[in-house]
């Protein structure tokens, strides 16, 4: 009987956010990927389902080298923040616990700045008479100011600053929950650092790198605002994309694709990563039994 009461308190406590789950999130997506897939019209009598728009939207040039541009500069912003969040993470975790409220907090003090104040800033200082065109002028390593702005390089810039302490963030709980008597065992054994980074530490964190990964990708290729501004309309990037097809061309069909596009490249990044941990995970499973 206690057991019955249970289970109904909890599924009572969890049907609101279900239902609020499936109306604001499940649904609006499944109407999406119906609007993309379709082809024709339902009062035309030629509706049927198909990846035709798939198809026309990358035979436009523009739309292959906007996907292009912005699987590489997701994927260079994800791996450029794995490698500075790696040494980062283990710093913070040995720092002393009277000290590490205060280090996450200057970790997590970023995201608490409003995204479009953080590209202002890069703005002030990529400009031609900003601080690194009056650093290069300076030490003579440039005759003129360089054009810093709407450059891919300045997107990247300011994604991986937007970006990086999710990927610390996710790290650092990973490690935290990791014990050193396992490094220091694996060193006792004769591994040297680079060994207990590559088999020990790393598949041990590697869920926490999964999901920094998936957070840090994800949030590059939907951020718009950093984009806009430090690429401007020389350096589209898909979300940029679709705000035009949108606003501009009030293309909704080709919005959609987008959309899907940006969903699907998620899903595969999440999907990879998982898969390249897998043998990872094996392989020490193995080694401890």
């Amino acid at each position: 009987m206690v057991a019955q009461h249970k289970t109904r308190l909890g599924i009572l406590l969890v049907t609101p956010a279900l239902i609020f789950t499936v109306v604001c999130f499940l649904l609006p997506v499944l109407a999406l990927l119906l609007d993309a897939f379709r082809v024709g019209s339902l009062d035309s009598g030629t509706l049927h389902w198909g990846i035709s728009r798939f198809i026309d939207f990358f035979a436009e040039p523009l739309n292959r080298q906007v996907f292009l541009r912005t699987l590489r500069i997701a994927a260079l912003v994800t791996l450029c923040a794995a490698l500075l969040s790696y040494p980062a993470a283990q710093a913070i975790v040995r720092v002393s616990p009277s000290w590490r409220g205060l280090v996450l907090g200057m970790m997590i003090l970023p995201l608490m700045v409003s995204p479009i104040a953080r590209t202002y800033a890069w703005i002030v200082l990529f400009g031609r008479n900003g601080a690194i065109n009056a650093v290069l002028l300076h030490l003579g390593l440039a005759d003129a100011p360089q054009r810093l702005l709407f450059s891919e390089m300045a997107v990247f810039v300011g994604l991986l600053q937007l970006l990086l302490p999710l990927m610390l963030m996710s790290l650092v709980s990973s490690m935290e929950n990791l014990s050193r008597d396992i490094a220091l065992a694996a060193s006792t054994l004769g591994a040297n650092a680079w060994q207990v980074f590559t088999r020990v530490t790393l598949p041990l964190t590697q869920e926490g790198l999964i999901v920094g990964g998936t957070l840090v990708f994800t949030g590059c290729v939907t951020a718009y605002v950093t984009p806009a501004l430090l690429g401007g309309p020389k350096v589209l990037m898909l979300e940029t994309l679709l705000y035009q097809k949108v606003s501009v061309e009030s293309d909704f069909s080709s919005a959609n694709v987008i959309a899907v596009i940006l969903v699907a490249m998620t899903l595969a990044v999440n999907a990879g990563l998982k898969r390249i941990s897998a043998p990872r995970r094996s392989s020490l499973a193995g080694s401890v039994k």
